[in-house]
């Protein structure tokens, strides 16, 4: 009975929660009480007990398993024996690099589209209705193959009625000639006179005029007759068709465009600031839209001397070589016109430069410590270089990232 007291000394059913708001733990005490138990003990105390021994546990675990794994920026080695141990600080493959000398270029970009270098828009020099169109635009052509063939039977009818007429006014060119030397026998002999000898002459000499005439008729019927059959100025391949076996066409009438892709032209846009750089025969680097992962490489072949109007450009057309054809008319291309060159030269990114009180330097990287170099800078060149003319030498390892963390005579190792 003195253990049932002692568990509701201080039990005052009054200020006890509603039921409904207990946990199953209170629930289970307030029945406790109203019986006159005990309550049950509290159970923190073995929370933070097991708490404490889970935290202990996985401790242990981390720097007996976890931390020896684990790659480390800073390296302690050479402990002095007075002294805290030395830091060796962790370069990355892509925060240093080995100078070497190679050659540097300064360029232009320039923008704009390709077109063949050679094109051709061909029309029909006679009239006629047309037989036989034999390419289809897409097609490969040879220089001479036929592309059109117009119908030439009254072309060959015009050619024979003018091989006709020539013939015929040349037996009377024949008749007249006979005639005239004829009435200069009987001139000589007296038996005619002078005017008969200038009219012999002057039916001869318009004769001979009608003949002349009848040739160059002639001439230019046989050539109708061969441009009737219309071939290619070149070789290329056909970009355009505008005309169908049986159609009628007249002189000048469009039938097909050709264009030759062995090289194409660049027309580009050049900043009008540039222009005094710019000159005929410099190399051009060129990529293109479509074919990433690809340069070529061109030539400039003509520079216009007036900018463009209200776009302060001025046009510059490239040359460049397309043996097999991947390169279209009408793609869009960026080009890189080299204005400078230098060969054997030494560079470094910009980060690689650092700037104290006593001037421009970068840190080299020799037996295992970062040492201060002074440089002198030159130029800056594509791919974002700078030119170092004095301070470096072929070989040496420079740190070329932005790490301030590494000071003069710190421990350094390059990771490989």
């Amino acid at each position: 009975m003195a253990e049932k007291g002692r568990g509701r000394r201080d039990w005052d059913p009054a200020l006890e929660k509603p039921e409904w708001a207990m946990s199953r733990r209170e629930r289970e005490n307030a029945r406790r009480r109203r019986e006159g138990l005990r309550s049950l003990p509290p159970r923190w105390p073995w929370v933070l007990m097991a708490l404490v021994l889970a935290g202990t546990g996985a401790w242990w675990y981390y720097q007996r398993y976890v931390v020896p794994t684990l790659p480390v920026a800073e390296i302690v080695t050479d402990a002095a024996p007075d002294g805290p141990a030395e830091r060796v600080m962790q370069v990355n493959p892509y925060e240093y690099e080995v100078i070497a000398p190679q050659r540097l270029q300064q360029v232009v970009r320039v923008t704009g589209t390709l077109q063949p270098a050679q094109q051709s828009q061909i029309a029909t020099q006679v009239s006629g209705r047309i037989e036989d169109v034999t390419v289809r635009p897409g097609d490969r052509v040879a220089d001479g193959d036929i592309l059109v063939q117009i119908d030439v039977e009254q072309l060959r009818l015009q050619l024979d009625l003018q091989r006709s007429t020539q013939a015929a006014t040349q037996s009377q060119l024949t008749l007249a000639e006979a005639q005239l030397e004829r009435v200069r026998a009987l001139v000589e002999r007296g038996v005619a006179t002078t005017s008969d000898l200038d009219s012999a002459e002057t039916s001869v000499v318009g004769l001979r005029a009608q003949v002349s005439a009848l040739s160059d008729q002639v001439s230019a019927a046989e050539l109708n007759l061969d441009q009737a059959t219309v071939r290619a100025p070149f070789a290329g391949v056909v970009s355009g068709r505008s005309v169908d076996a049986g159609q009628f066409v007249s002189t000048g009438t469009p039938l097909l465009s050709i264009v030759d892709l062995s090289t194409v032209e660049l027309v580009a846009q050049a900043p009008v600031s540039a222009g005094a750089q710019l000159a005929v025969g410099q190399t051009v680097e060129v990529t293109v839209d479509g074919l990433a992962g690809q340069t070529f490489t061109g030539d400039v072949v003509r520079i216009n001397p007036i900018a463009t109007q209200g776009a302060r450009t001025i046009p510059v057309y490239v040359a460049i070589a397309n043996p097999r054809a991947v390169l279209l008319g009408g793609m869009f291309a960026i080009g890189e016109v080299v204005i400078h060159e230098a060969e054997d030269a030494l560079a470094v990114p910009p980060d690689a430069l650092r700037e104290d009180r006593d001037g421009l330097h970068v840190l080299v990287v020799a037996d295992g410590r970062a040492e201060r170099r002074a440089v002198t800078r030159g130029a800056n060149w594509r791919g974002r270089l700078v030119q170092i003319t004095e301070g470096l030498a072929p070989g040496e390892t420079v740190i070329t990232a932005a790490l301030p963390e590494i000071a003069p005579g710190d421990a350094v190792e390059l990771v490989e």
